[in-house]
């Protein structure tokens, strides 16, 4: 792993590449999906909100006139939503080089449920993706090369795997679920790299994490619901002490694109705490190196969303 400070201007060309980038209408999202079209990737915006999405697109257009950019439906809360995306990327192209699984949201304070009724953290961060990632499998198989990244965070570190109550429906606690979803990330990462080896798939699985970085999140997460003052708080402090969305997506976008990033390597900030700076190669927990938790989550995944592979 490269201990110099990388930035987007290391990243390779991307011509004739595709990649898809999920919540890409702001944030982390809305720079990696940038910076992928910069280099020559033929980009999509998976998002929720399509007219955001639109929004997103104009505005990579207008930075780099020759981006190609497209804009599609993905809601990663709806099991349907999921199913119809895959279906309709993978019947108009013919690859998928990065599939960059960016979307998520963040200490929910009061419990929610998405569309399948699975607890809205856990569904959207986790869920979501593993039935997304394994819906567009049979494309991935079919692109040399390809990489599955997954965002976690510094959080998973808190995170415990709770199987007696991963819905959080006995015991509700916005930051522990938040934390148990990130370390599900892991978990999911690693055991896909596992599976993606055993059937000799010329692909790697990889996660990152942005450190903190001045996103969205904060506001439309454990401030939802705060008085006009705590939101201003928490975005104050937030603009004061968290890098910027440019500096944490390049975690990111290293795992998707650098050179030496090898199969569930976890790409962070090198700077104090992991909180900030340059991409290198990051710490996980001791939770998110359990092999036996990997494969039970991935079995647990699999039933609840009924999206089985590898």
């Amino acid at each position: 792993m490269t201990t110099s400070n990388w930035t987007v201007a290391d990243m390779p060309h991307l011509e004739g590449k595709t990649a898809i980038v999920t919540g890409a209408t702001a944030g982390l999202g809305l720079v990696s999906a940038t910076e992928l079209a910069a280099r020559g990737a033929s980009v999509t915006l998976a998002v929720r909100d399509v007219a955001r999405g639109e929004r997103a697109a104009r505005i990579i257009r207008e930075a780099y006139p020759g981006a190609v950019v497209s804009v599609a439906k993905l809601d990663l809360a709806s099991l349907s939503s999921i199913r119809e995306f895959s279906s309709v990327f993978i019947k108009s192209h013919k690859r998928l080089d990065i599939l960059m699984n960016n979307a998520g949201i963040m200490g929910v304070p009061q419990r929610e449920v998405t569309a399948d009724g699975f607890e809205a953290q856990f569904g959207t961060n986790h869920l979501g993706h593993f039935a997304l990632t394994g819906l567009l499998l049979p494309l991935i198989k079919k692109t040399p090369g390809a990489r599955i990244v997954t965002v976690s965070s510094n959080l998973h570190k808190t995170g415990v795997m709770n199987f007696d109550d991963l819905m959080g429906g006995v015991k509700y606690k916005a930051w522990a679920a938040y934390g148990q979803s990130k370390l599900a990330n892991l978990l999911f990462t690693s055991e896909l790299q596992r599976r993606l080896v055993a059937a000799k798939v010329d692909a790697i699985a990889v996660a990152a994490h942005p450190g903190w970085s001045n996103t969205s999140l904060m506001m439309s997460g454990p401030m939802k619901g705060r008085g006009a003052f705590m939101k201003w708080l928490g975005q104050s402090v937030t603009n004061r002490m968290a890098q910027s969305a440019s500096m944490g997506a390049l975690n990111q976008l290293y795992a998707a694109t650098a050179s030496d990033v090898e199969g569930n390597d976890y790409i962070g900030p090198k700077g104090k705490n992991e909180q900030s700076g340059y991409p290198h190669k990051a710490g996980r927990s001791v939770a998110a190196k359990n092999t036996t938790d990997a494969k039970r989550l991935w079995d647990e995944s699999e039933k609840l969303t009924g999206v089985s592979y590898l």
